[in-house]
């Protein structure tokens, strides 16, 4: 009979019935509920914007660490001084009469050059400071200076004329070599002291776009900037024109060169070697101005050669037919 059974049926529960709702039973109604503004694509870390602003942020974390310290610092070089470091460059600047403001050292230093650069600092009257390592590795940036820097005013280019005029007038055929775009100072340092080991009378490099005689150059260069004077030139291709004007062949160094570097035929003469950047090469006007363009056989392997190692090759080959061999 209904209702003797001891196992009652399916009895719902009081309370557990759901009320009316309209539409769809409400199944879709919170995934239509707003969640708010889109962030933005920096504050979303699945975006490439957030990596930028992270990596902005760590460089400014930096900067300000290192404006921290050197505040802290001992050694302030004002605007438009620049320092020097390392025992090398630092001699060769003294010996070649750069005129020093200061030099720092460290108490422990005991070196040849070192002694050399206090005695020719003092003659000119410039200051000798002892300085703790910490400070000289703040004012360089880090940079390898061991132990000794010194304070020297910016670098001071030669006019263009001038340098074309002093070049012509040396014993022997001028060499100049030009640039053409290169930015990494650490390449101009390098071609600073290839040109005056193979004979280069002097460097031009234009205004623009271009790495200028910095601390980073003076110190690749291990001194050769001090010896080999460098222009700077508002036009590229008007500074070519008038090298050509004084009687100077113009060579372009280029991987699509239209012959080999190998015995070249106007290195008997006023020659301007000319360099382009790494990658770019030589840009569309200055190609147009040079006289022959030529190349360096490398290896399929390799790519390109950066603008440093291919003007030291090309100044040794030039060097080389000049002697003869």
């Amino acid at each position: 009979m209904a209702g003797d059974s001891g196992r009652p049926g399916a009895i719902r529960k009081k309370g557990t019935k759901k009320g009316a709702q309209v539409g769809t039973g409400g199944h879709s109604r919170r995934r239509l509920e707003g969640k708010g503004p889109t962030p933005k694509a920096e504050d979303r870390p699945y975006h490439p914007a957030h990596k930028r602003k992270a990596r902005r942020e760590a460089r400014q974390a930096q900067e300000a660490a290192i404006a921290r310290a050197r505040a802290k610092s001992s050694i302030r070089v004002p605007a438009g001084h620049e320092l020097i470091a390392g025992r090398n460059p630092v001699a060769e600047a003294a010996r070649a009469g750069v005129p020093i403001e200061r030099v720092f050292v460290l108490d422990n230093v005991k070196d040849d050059r070192v002694e050399e650069v206090i005695r020719l600092a003092s003659s000119m009257g410039a200051p000798v400071f002892e300085v703790t390592r910490r400070d000289l590795d703040v004012a360089t940036d880090g940079a390898s200076h061991q132990g000794v820097a010194i304070e020297v005013r910016g670098y001071e280019y030669t006019p263009v004329d001038d340098l074309i005029a002093g070049s012509v007038q040396q014993v022997g055929h001028p060499l100049l070599v030009a640039l053409d775009q290169v930015t990494d100072p650490h390449n101009l340092g390098a071609v600073l002291r290839s040109a005056g080991a193979f004979g280069g009378d002097g460097v031009i490099i234009p205004e623009r776009r271009s790495a200028g005689v910095t601390t980073a150059a003076w110190k690749v260069s291990a001194g050769a900037a001090a010896r080999v004077p460098v222009a700077r030139a508002t036009n590229l291709v008007r500074a070519l024109e008038d090298c050509k004007r004084a009687g100077f062949f113009v060579v372009g160094l280029d991987g699509g060169g239209d012959a080999p570097l190998r015995g070249l035929p106007l290195a008997d003469g006023p020659l301007v070697l000319v360099a382009g950047a790494e990658g770019t090469g030589l840009s569309r006007l200055v190609r147009q101005t040079c006289d022959q363009i030529v190349s360096i056989p490398i290896s399929s392997a390799v790519e390109s050669l950066n603008a440093a190692v291919a003007t030291g090759i090309a100044l040794y080959e030039v060097a080389s037919v000049r002697a003869g061999g």
